[in-house]
């Protein structure tokens, strides 16, 4: 359940984070690149310590080989290629924010995340309960009405 709990959290600050970068980048001279690039520095550079503090430097090797361990020395290269995709998803995120509303934008992470599960159960033969599909048929549902409202509101 905690999982659960976790997982609202998140989202509720992705979606706070977005309405937030949003007005900040509002009638400044600042792109959603900067400010994504400005964001990950304070970010490294506040949150860095506060790992360390936290769990300790002990935990942190003693992770790392246990990783290197279990997954090879490959865990390096699949490091690298995560963290370089990540920050390249999220410096497009940035731009996309920077041209569209918050809404929007939540919108179109909400397909995306639907297209992620429709192509993994595809790919992985994952079973789907009936619950799980009615959840995407609603997630659905609603950007269609969504789109739909929005291509009404701008026509003349």
């Amino acid at each position: 359940m905690n999982r659960v709990y976790g997982s609202y959290d998140l989202e509720f600050g992705i979606r706070v984070r977005n309405i937030f970068s949003k007005k900040g980048m509002t009638g400044k001279s600042v792109s959603g690149m900067n400010y994504y690039a400005c964001l990950s520095i304070l970010s490294l550079l506040l949150l860095t310590p506060l790992a360390i503090i936290v769990e300790g430097p002990q935990v942190w090797a003693d992770g790392w080989q246990t990783a290197i361990s279990q997954i090879g020395p490959n865990f390096v290269w699949w490091v690298a290629a995560q963290s370089i995709f990540y920050h390249l998803y999220n410096q497009v995120s940035y731009m996309s924010l920077d041209q569209i509303s918050p809404l929007t934008f939540s919108i179109g992470n909400t397909m995306k995340r639907i297209s992620v599960i429709v192509s993994s159960i595809i790919i992985f033969h994952t079973p789907v309960l009936p619950v799980n599909a009615l959840g995407a048929a609603i997630a659905i549902l609603g950007s269609f009405i969504y789109s739909q409202v929005i291509k009404d509101a701008d026509s003349p």
